[in-house]
């Protein structure tokens, strides 16, 4: 249900420049500081275990694609399940707490497991659950804390914190494989040791109750059930629309892991380098994050989330390029797209549906969103890990490469040209249409 606003004389209008209006709200850095020292910890994990159990447990490039798409899938589903927990009793932060001490607690599991492939699969599946249950309530609390007209920015600048911590985990991952001689030990103690703190920043600095961002003052209504259904939001069709280009796009999009083994494939790199191999693409990230989120503050979130996808196309394209001379001039195109790639489709997508949602279901549809893309991305990374062991990694990529650009047809056609809450051109924040919680 809508209530037009347009022509109130009591409606304020945010201001566009200067003052309050440029500030991030203190929930989203917060948010931002616990997710940089997480992304410490989990990078520095993620940073060794293609490596661990390719080439060092000798797993098939079937079996490692099977495994992380089936652990994706995971967290996937238990988004579900994080999503309505937080929305039925606006327990946001408690939630997110719980799938945070989650993932610390599996580096624990990876420490005790040895090489036992059992014991690394339930430590990863506790990571992924963990990580599952974290993201819906995380990302609802930095909607809820943020003006529509600046969601944008304020995701940009939680990714570009997160991100840190994704540049800084694979550097502290190398340093300690260096220091002492490839202890795998030494890297799950120090990760878990930097998780607890994470979890630690925020039951001291994240508030436990966000109410909605005051945009405009409108008639009392009756108060919302307590607790949406999981499923609510796909009444929206604006919402289900932009559900099905993600899911879309999440089935053509194979993974970082299979981006970096490719390149390992392809130019031969020492061992020992392997885990610097996402710090191209982290330091890309960081650094267009914001800008990516405020360009597609002023000029809607559409565009910048179907372009990041060219940038992935890129990505395909010049590993299958026939690059001869110096490793750098495949290297550096490769890892500078990939970042491209995540700092306009990332926190954007979120910024798109936020708005669409309604106050009391945000955690629970961005939960069914995120779900969708994650399965569908499960199903691309079992599929390409498939086709690298029966064709090899180039007939691979070009299947890849082609469903990308159908998949892009199919978003480009699918997208919302201008769902709630982003303003068109010429159009002020105060003549959008606002969802309530009826």
């Amino acid at each position: 249900m809508y209530l037009a606003t347009t022509g109130r004389r009591d409606t304020p209008v945010r201001p566009r420049s200067g003052g309050a209006g440029r500030r991030v709200p203190g929930t989203v850095l917060a948010l931002g500081t616990v997710s940089l020292v997480t992304d410490i910890s989990s990078e520095m994990v993620t940073a060794v275990l293609p490596l661990y159990l390719v080439l060092g447990l000798g797993l098939s490039p079937l079996q490692f694609g099977f495994l992380d798409g089936l652990f994706n899938g995971v967290a996937a589903v238990v988004r579900l399940l994080g999503g309505y927990a937080a929305d039925r009793g606006r327990g946001h932060k408690r939630v997110a707490g719980l799938g945070y001490a989650l993932s610390a607690l599996s580096r624990l599991g990876l420490l005790l497991a040895g090489g036992a492939t059992a014991g690394i699969a339930a430590a990863l599946a506790t990571d992924r659950v963990g990580k599952g249950i974290r993201t819906a309530p995380r990302d609802a609390l930095i909607t809820l804390s943020s003006p529509p007209e600046a969601l944008g920015r304020s995701f940009g600048v939680h990714r570009a914190m997160d991100t840190t911590g994704a540049l800084l985990g694979p550097l502290a991952a190398f340093a300690l494989l260096w220091a002492t001689a490839d202890a795998y030990d030494a890297v799950f103690v120090v990760s878990f040791c930097v998780g607890l703190l994470g979890v630690l920043l925020l039951v001291l600095y994240v508030p436990g109750q966000q109410p909605a961002p005051p945009v405009r003052p409108v008639p009392p209504v009756r108060p919302a059930p307590r607790g949406r259904k999981p499923f609510e939001a796909l009444r929206d069709p604006a919402f289900r629309r932009i559900l099905a280009a993600a899911s879309l796009l999440g089935a053509a999009t194979i993974g970082d892991a299979f981006v970096y083994l490719l390149l390992q494939d392809r130019l031969d790199l020492p061992v020992s380098w392997f885990p610097l191999l996402p710090l191209g693409a982290a330091a890309c990230y960081l650094l267009l994050a914001i800008p990516a989120g405020r360009i597609a503050d002023r000029v809607g979130r559409r565009l910048p989330f179907l372009y990041g996808h060219l940038a992935l196309l890129g990505v395909y394209a010049t590993l299958l390029a026939p690059v001869g001379g110096p490793a750098l001039l495949l290297l550096v195109p490769v890892l500078v797209l990939l970042g491209v790639f995540y700092a306009t489709t990332d926190g954007v997508l979120m910024a798109l549906a936020g708005p669409v949602l309604p106050t009391d279901g945000r955690a629970g549809g961005l939960a069914v969103l995120q779900t969708g893309q994650a399965l569908a991305r499960l199903l691309a990374a079992a599929g390409f890990g498939a086709a690298w062991t029966l064709w090899g990694p180039g007939p691979a990529l070009w299947a890849a490469l082609s469903a990308l650009l159908a998949a892009l047809a199919g978003g480009w056609a699918l997208l919302p040209r201008d769902p709630s809450g982003t303003p068109a051109p010429g159009q002020s924040q105060a003549q959008i249409p606002e969802r309530r919680t009826a």
